[in-house]
């Protein structure tokens, strides 16, 4: 593996991808052209917030799968073009969140008590304490809008002060803002109560502008404003215009809509707390970061697993340990129905029962198109970009659940709907971890997912095997294992070639096609595919 670090990171974060043995060029500052070149055969990208990853840095860059961004926000990222390349996007969301709820306390601090207009006037040597007079948070309300790790620290410092909290989120359940003593209110309610109102939010295009003029129209006289969240969610020329009226009584400021902010009519105002975007700037904060980016990255590359995704679900240890065996089933499985089928693909079906029927299993739809996909599309295909990939070509998936009984404790369905007909397979898990197939089409096998495998279809009667295996000793080819199924319809043979030594060399594309022709030959055989698994 070859991870490329772009902006400065500590050395723990290094170190931690250092001792998987994996190739770490850590060098911050390098030219655009010199990192296009330096990634072109990289397999992650690790930035802060300097490094801008464009879709012309991603297109350089056919093997990255992975890009993180040792921080909170990825403004800094093209996530549509990552995600059409099916490359997956990290962040560490929640390692700067005590930093960040410290910094937007101190500004609500330096707001109630004037505290940097009289320390630059003591600078200037003027003792004007008649001046100062400040207001105690006791008894004040903190309108909180995003209750997530940072909110909800802010708020837990803001009782310490004996603050009353309220708060505006619509993803919060009312039953854990209890939990944690907060009254949920609607928006314009928050706004009539608060005498401080702090920001929390991601920049999506509900959230931009939501300070507004109508907003601060609504809003408790005197309220001060506290944003360290991001810059577009003020309408920064509404604000100034409150302030400078006097309509409210100021704001503490650290994230601007243009960083670094080129007019200096809001931040330069006596009522505005403004700092350069340090929220997240302290040695505690930065060493965390970096850190969870880095363990981010190695866990996805090494085992799989997605934390802190940005452009796909994440998944947790537990979560993805219960999910890994099963992953490999439906791509397997998915894999060997796109190869047995000989005409378009217009749908997926994909069901589970057992234990599998419950929680999320959006892993395992993107495993089974991923499986399907590598051998219809000479583009790279993840988990992250198969469901869009399968929009693009008007291919339906549909999912689905059943609670009968089966004879497995987990079982997954999965049937490929074609221009002349439906291919339909079954898996399970065997122990240790082994993907099996149980059914194909009306017929019940246990087949291994392994290896490549001479699928053949034959009507039911004595003889065929011997025939095929004699086929295959003409042309020096070894029988590794070999599994029948037989219904009424027929009979379906799974033989994987090649020796326990030559199964890394027996391919579908170097098996000769005059063994398949051979085979076809045999009266009773119907039909005979070659898969890689």
């Amino acid at each position: 593996m070859k991870i490329i670090i772009s902006d400065p990171l500590p050395i723990s974060a290094t170190k931690l991808l250092e001792k998987e043995g994996w190739t770490v060029d850590a060098r911050s500052g390098r030219p655009a052209e010199e990192l296009a070149n330096d990634i072109a055969d990289a397999d992650a990208l690790i930035v802060r917030s300097a490094t801008k990853v464009t879709s012309q840095l991603i297109a350089s860059a056919p093997q990255l799968r992975v890009i993180a961004r040792a921080g909170s926000g990825v403004d800094n990222v093209d996530l549509q073009a990552a995600s059409d390349r099916g490359i997956l996007v990290l962040n560490a969301p929640g390692a700067n969140s005590i930093s960040v709820a410290e910094h937007a306390f101190a500004l609500i601090l330096s707001l109630a008590r004037s505290i940097p207009r009289a320390d630059a006037q003591m600078k200037n040597h003027k003792w004007e304490k008649k001046t100062f007079r400040g207001i105690e948070l006791r008894g004040k309300v903190l309108g909180v809008i995003g209750l997530g790790r940072i909110g909800r620290e802010l708020a837990h410092r803001a009782r310490a002060f004996d603050m009353t909290v309220v708060a505006h989120d619509p993803f919060i359940t009312t039953q854990l803002a209890q939990e944690l003593g907060i009254e949920l209110l609607p928006l314009p309610s928050l706004a009539k109560q608060a005498d401080f109102i702090s920001l929390h939010l991601p920049s999506t295009e509900t959230t931009k502008g939501m300070v507004n003029a109508e907003f601060l129209d609504a809003c408790k006289a005197d309220v001060r404003i506290i944003n360290t969240a991001r810059g577009d969610l003020i309408d920064e020329s509404a604000l100034t215009d409150a302030i400078h009226n006097g309509r409210i009584g100021g704001a503490g400021l650290d994230v601007y809509r243009e960083e670094p902010p080129t007019d200096t009519a809001l931040t330069g105002h006596v009522d505005v707390v403004a700092t350069p975007h340090i929220a997240g700037s302290t040695t505690e904060a930065q060493e965390l970061v970096g850190v969870e980016a880095a363990t981010s990255v190695r866990e996805y590359l090494r085992s799989g697993v997605v934390r802190n995704a940005v452009n796909y679900p994440s998944v947790g240890p537990e979560e993805f340990n219960r999910l890994r065996p099963y992953l490999l089933l439906v791509e397997r499985m998915g894999s060997l129905l796109a190869q047995l089928a000989d005409s378009r693909i217009s749908g997926m079906g994909i069901r589970y029962y057992g234990e599998l029927a419950q929680g999320s299993n959006e892993m395992l739809v993107g495993a089974a198109l991923v499986g399907m996909f590598q051998h219809m599309l000479s583009s790279s295909v993840s988990l992250v970009n198969a469901r869009s990939i399968a929009e693009q070509r008007g291919l339906e998936v549909i999912e689905s659940r059943s609670t009968r009984s089966r004879n497995f404790t987990n079982l997954v369905s999965l049937k490929l709907q074609t221009e002349t007909g439906d291919h339909w397979a079954e898996g399970a898990v065997f122990e240790p971890g082994q993907p099996r197939l149980v059914r194909l089409d009306d017929v019940e096998i246990e087949m291994p997912l392994e290896g490549t495998v001479l699928v053949i279809r034959n009507s039911d009667q004595p003889g065929v095997i011997g025939e095929v295996g004699t086929v295959l000793g003409r042309h020096n080819v070894n029988i590794a294992t070999f599994a029948l199924g037989r219904s009424t319809a027929g009979a379906i043979g799974a033989v994987r070639v090649g020796s326990p030594t030559e199964q890394s060399r027996v391919d579908t594309a170097t098996l000769p096609g005059a063994i398949l022709d051979d085979i076809r030959q045999i009266s009773a055989v119907q039909s005979v595919h070659a898969v890689k698994l």
